[in-house]
């Protein structure tokens, strides 16, 4: 099992923890964007700082550039880290296509499709034709000519983050790697039927994909004040990230068992009352979605995952650098430990 590093700000303290991730053994670091820094500039910068990290966007928001743009950038980060860079994908929300950036959301499903296959078309080095839903290009009856990229050809891994059951399809067949979230070891069969489903219809398993699963990490005695904490923390995720009607993180804990409670969390959260609503998120979304208390219990956890085919940890890593690092370690030598036969599968 691997393990990455969620980079979250631009200080000098966080771009020194991936550098020290590297020299620790960590496999990767994953930059996300949402209305603040952007997701590419970060990575190029740590590019010229490591020798060996990967680095990927986790995740570049569809809809804010052009696909032929994404493929660029990509294109850009392959040349400028020695081909270490993974393109991840998301399509966000309509709350921030819409308000930040001025796109309307439309259709995530047509719209993560197509600019999969045109970023592949580019990066291949092949004319950019593309007769699709949302794009076409060139643009018919205009001047536009059907273009081919300037620059060598280049693989780019394309990531992709989602959790309906029919973007799970379409990452298993078009993703090089599932970027998860919401993600529960007990009830992994919730994501991990569709993805086969859709790898299934490209010839291939799930085991064909990098699973790449984002927990936060904490050692500690008392697990669960660690659990509470984390729990409080999805009050934002389920009243605020989305509508009343439409919030993709909800309906993904609702189709883990978990409905009657994000309903009441949102509920109270959109009444104003967001002491309450965090008071009301389950104590289990804080402990399953997350690897928190003393060792053994890690352990334990680590083995659940790794049971669900989970093949990349991503590390959401809190405190001072030097208590990240030492996290970090810790989580890189339990990792690296052999697994015993039939570990987390109880």
């Amino acid at each position: 099992m691997r393990i990455a590093v969620a980079l979250s700000g631009l200080g000098e303290e966080n771009l020194t923890l991936a550098v020290e991730a590297e020299r620790l053994g960590a496999d990767s670091v994953w930059v996300a964007e949402a209305w603040g820094y952007d997701a590419f500039t970060p990575l190029a910068f740590l590019a010229a700082r490591t020798e060996r990290l990967r680095l990927a966007t986790g995740i570049a928001q569809l809809g804010a550039r052009t696909p032929a743009l994404l493929a660029m950038s990509a294109m850009s980060m392959q040349a400028l880290s020695g081909g270490r860079f993974l393109l991840g994908l998301g399509t966000s929300g309509p709350q921030v296509m819409e308000g930040w950036h001025g796109v309307r959301f439309g259709s995530p499903l047509a719209l993560t499709r197509e600019t999969v296959e045109i970023v592949r078309t580019v990066a291949s080095g092949e004319r950019l034709v593309h007769d699709g839903e949302v794009y076409r290009l060139p643009l018919p009856g205009g001047a536009g000519r059907a273009i081919r990229s300037m620059v060598p050809p280049v693989d780019v891994p394309v990531y992709l983050a989602s959790m309906g059951p029919k973007n799970l399809a379409l990452t298993g067949e078009l993703a090089d790697g599932w970027l998860a979230n919401t993600f529960m070891p007990e009830t992994a069969a919730t994501f991990v039927e569709p993805l086969a489903e859709g790898a299934a219809r490209a010839g291939r398993s799930v085991a064909d994909l990098d699973v790449v699963v984002p927990v936060g990490v904490e050692f500690t005695d008392d697990e669960e004040e660690a659990a509470r904490r984390h729990a409080r923390g999805y009050a934002f995720t389920i009243g605020a990230m989305g509508s009343r009607g439409q919030n993709f993180y909800n309906a993904a804990f609702e189709r883990q068992g978990y409905g009657e409670d994000v309903r009441a969390v949102q509920e109270l959260w959109l009444a104003g009352d967001r002491e309450g609503a965090a008071d009301r998120v389950p104590l289990d979304l804080g402990r399953r979605t997350n690897l928190l208390g003393p060792r053994d219990v890690v352990r334990e956890r680590i083995a659940l995952y790794r049971a669900a085919g989970v093949t990349t940890l991503q590390a959401k890593l809190t405190g001072p650098l030097d208590e990240r690092l030492t996290t970090l370690g810790t989580l890189l030598e339990l990792c690296a430990e052999p697994a015993e036969p039939g570990a987390g599968r109880r």
